[in-house]
């Protein structure tokens, strides 16, 4: 028996017949429920309603544009913790694959957000931008984690609508909520043109780099890893990195919540020990070794 049976042997007891469907409550946390129903294709993200009088997208925009960095995040989690996301990142997709293991084949599903983490409404919503200490405090509160490299590959290649790269020519108006601004309306724009073939909901892909884990976090913690940005061909335009300190954002980042609840070969389990497990790491990571940390510190001496 290989270390993953001996791991489920006792859900076992809980089988009779077709397989029940099992039912997981996530943990509410600062006024944020998640919960999920296993067995449907899709899962229901539950925070906070959004409230009628909520922020636009592009009304935040405006609202932070002069605030410092410490600002700026203070209130984009304000605003998330009052539900003000769009309606349709509440519903995630599942990326289904196989591999194998040690021998083993494993059939393998987890969920994540269909687009990047926005404020505002589905008719107005505005791709943010954050640095890992607060993606790491929206995602703990969301029963999710942060993707591996491996994880971006996978949901790219699932997606259901590649967009291409759109980069902005480097300056120093990069972290600016200006540029935020610009690159989303870019973004926006070539959504837009998709819209009827790949509505709101659907699985975009190729737009930002994303923010992931890495077990460079450990050797490297006052830095920030960032992957992705894929063409359509499948070719990366940022290979893994870890050369920014780690209160460095600009429009390119994206946060992609990922929930922290998998299905392996139809168990239940959490992404956070199987990509720390010496045996099963590789199930969601292409890195040498298991992850010695699955999180950001999320400490305010972080910030400059």
């Amino acid at each position: 028996m290989h270390r993953l049976d001996k791991n489920i042997q006792s859900y076992s007891k809980t089988k009779s017949g077709n397989q029940a469907t099992l039912l997981w409550g996530l943990i509410v946390f600062l006024g944020l429920t998640t919960s999920l129903v296993w067995g449907r294709e899709h899962q229901k993200l539950n925070i906070h309603p959004r409230e009628e009088h909520a922020l636009s997208g592009t009304a935040f925009a405006k609202t932070v544009e002069s605030m410092d960095l410490a600002e700026r995040e203070q209130a984009i989690l304000n605003e998330i913790q009052k539900g003000n996301i769009p309606e349709f990142l509440r519903e995630l997709v599942a990326i289904q694959f196989s591999t194998i293991v040690g021998g083993e084949q494993y059939n393998l599903k987890f969920f994540c957000m269909p687009d990047y983490l926005s404020i505002g409404s589905d008719s107005d919503y505005f791709l943010i931008p954050m640095t890992p200490m607060l993606a790491q405090k929206v995602v703990d509160q969301l029963g999710g984690m942060l993707p591996t490299r491996k994880m971006v590959n996978l949901v790219w290649k699932a997606g259901a609508l590649k967009l291409t790269p759109q980069p902005i020519p480097p300056s120093s108006a990069m972290v600016t909520v200006d540029v935020f601004r610009e690159h989303n309306a870019m973004v926006l724009k070539s959504r837009a043109a998709s819209m009827a073939a790949f509505p709101l909901g659907s699985l975009v892909v190729g737009h930002k780099k994303d923010v992931v884990l890495s077990n460079r976090i450990f050797s490297k913690p006052d830095k920030v890893t960032i992957y992705g940005w894929h063409y359509p061909s499948g070719k990366t335009i940022q290979p893994l990195y870890s050369g920014h300190i780690n209160w460095y954002t600009d429009y390119s980042h994206g946060i992609r919540v990922v929930l922290n609840t998998c299905l392996v070969n139809g168990v239940t389990r959490k992404l956070s020990e199987i990509v720390a497990d010496p045996d099963l790491y590789e199930l969601f990571s292409d890195e040498v070794s298991a992850m010695e940390t699955t999180r950001y510190d999320t400490s305010q001496s972080n910030y400059p």
